[in-house]
């Protein structure tokens, strides 16, 4: 039997949601789509959200149009939902444990043909190759216990926005210009800013790291980071009299001139891998302008150097903003606390459809995603109101399955819901839908707008 308690939050949340929506139309629709990436379909594409929905078959062309008119065409913010579904899950992880991280990363959405808008032939880390995918920036937040995403971007690659036709036939914005995926980056670091999301100290990979314009667009914003980089980042070492060393060295001369000694072995936790191993050093630099010379502005950091096991020498490089007197240990764990990332990936890819849109427009895939991170955001204050509920004894037996960091699968997905349960009266409850005849169905319009 479906949980009353359950069904009643699940409610309030998507009437707090339906605020920012704006009217009925919207709300039922998006109650629709939410249960139907919340719920235990295979697919969770418009056309099988829309035929799980209906009990009458004859409703579900109808339902299906409803769908992709609030998806595609409807005139709702992605930012303000969004945010909306963000401040609801703070307030459950902020009351528990602050915010420790914000974590950036981009992941691929695989497709075949070349109409979904931002699809070409590019490097995903999703396949670990180059292949024909759409790729998206996130941006989530981390406290000691949980995880939540806030926020994507589409990376529209050139071939997109230098294409007038492709621009038209995808609708995507005039104000909208090609950016680089550290560019869009800083947008949503911006956004979260501005939304008063806490602050936490920023992890990137490569691809965002080694960017001085972006390290410096960190610094600019406030923000702490802890960001791998490349082998050919320069710097100077820093000596402990507040003199720099004479000549600038790469991070790859570094750790080869400190010698095999200078590597300690330490360990970290990586969710279901366990507990694994590397040897690290750490040396205080300052990394180079791009000029040749020391910055006026001198600002010290830790390089952070990793030696893994079986390969022949350090490959792996981090810059932190961490203070003078912080451990190795402190920091090999905060850098790899990045991999909740990819839980994150399969969590919302898995159990959410975030890569099961079908649609080929701009707006169209930013709509659907914000559906999938309002879903997130509920799901992530289920399983904290699980965990945190249970005490003594208890918290192993009661709340192992809500356990913050365990995966979704079995936690709210997969539910023994029937045609009659309460979720799928839900979307109808909300916001009643007029019945819809044969007629009506090749047009669908929006109400006009409710007084805000």
């Amino acid at each position: 039997m479906f949980d009353e308690g359950l069904q009643q939050r699940m409610e309030e949340y998507f009437n707090r949601i339906g605020t920012v929506l704006g009217n009925n139309y919207r709300r039922a629709s998006f109650a629709t789509y939410a249960m139907g990436l919340l719920g235990d379909g295979e697919r969770k594409s418009m056309e099988p959200i829309a035929a799980r929905a209906c009990a009458d078959p004859e409703e579900v062309e109808a339902q299906h149009q409803r769908l992709g008119h609030f998806i595609r065409d409807a005139k709702w913010e992605d930012r303000r939902v969004r945010a909306e579904g963000t401040r609801y899950a703070l307030e459950l992880m902020t009351a528990r444990e602050p915010v420790l991280t914000w974590i950036l990363d981009d992941t691929g959405f695989l497709k075949q043909g070349k109409h979904s808008v931002g699809v070409q032939r590019q490097y995903t880390g999703s396949a670990g190759k180059i292949t024909n995918c759409q790729v998206g920036v996130s941006l989530s937040v981390a406290s000691r216990s949980d995880h939540l995403g806030i926020d994507f971007e589409l990376y529209l690659p050139e071939s997109w926005t230098e294409d007038k036709e492709r621009r038209k036939e995808a609708r995507i914005p005039a104000a909208v210009k090609f950016k680089t995926k550290p560019e869009l980056a800083l947008e949503m670091l911006d956004r979260a800013i501005e939304d008063g999301v806490p602050k936490g100290v920023l992890l990137a990979d490569e691809g965002y790291g080694a960017s001085r314009e972006f390290r410096e667009g960190l610094i600019a914003r406030g923000l702490e980071y802890a960001v791998a980089v490349s082998s050919s980042t320069t710097a100077w070492l820093a000596c402990r009299d507040g003199t720099l060393s004479k000549d600038r060295w790469s991070a790859a001369e570094i750790a080869e001139g400190l010698g095999e000694k200078q590597f300690r072995r330490t360990s970290w936790r990586e969710g279901t891998r366990g507990m694994l191993h590397a040897r690290f050093a750490m040396r205080r630099v300052v990394v180079g302008n791009g000029k040749g010379r020391p910055p006026l502005k001198r600002r010290a950091e830790w390089l952070l150097m990793e030696w893994r096991d079986g390969e022949p020498k350090p490959q792996h490089f981090y810059l932190l903003t961490a203070s003078e007197k912080a451990a190795r240990k402190q920091m090999v764990r905060l850098v790899k606390e990045r991999y909740r990332t990819e839980r994150f990936y399969q969590d919302m890819k898995g159990e959410l459809g975030l890569d099961h849109f079908e649609g080929r427009t701009y707006p169209g895939w930013h709509h659907h995603v914000s559906v999938a991170l309002c879903c997130n955001a509920f799901v992530v204050g289920e399983k904290l109101r699980a965990f945190f509920s249970a005490t003594g004894r208890q918290r192993g037996a009661r709340a192992n399955q809500g356990a913050p960091r365990a995966p979704l699968r079995g936690f709210i997905h997969h539910l023994p819901i029937g045609d009659s349960s309460p979720p799928q009266q839900m979307a109808s409850s909300l916001s009643p839908m007029p019945s819809t005849t044969s007629a009506d169905r090749t047009t669908i319009e929006e109400p006009t707008e409710m007084t805000q």
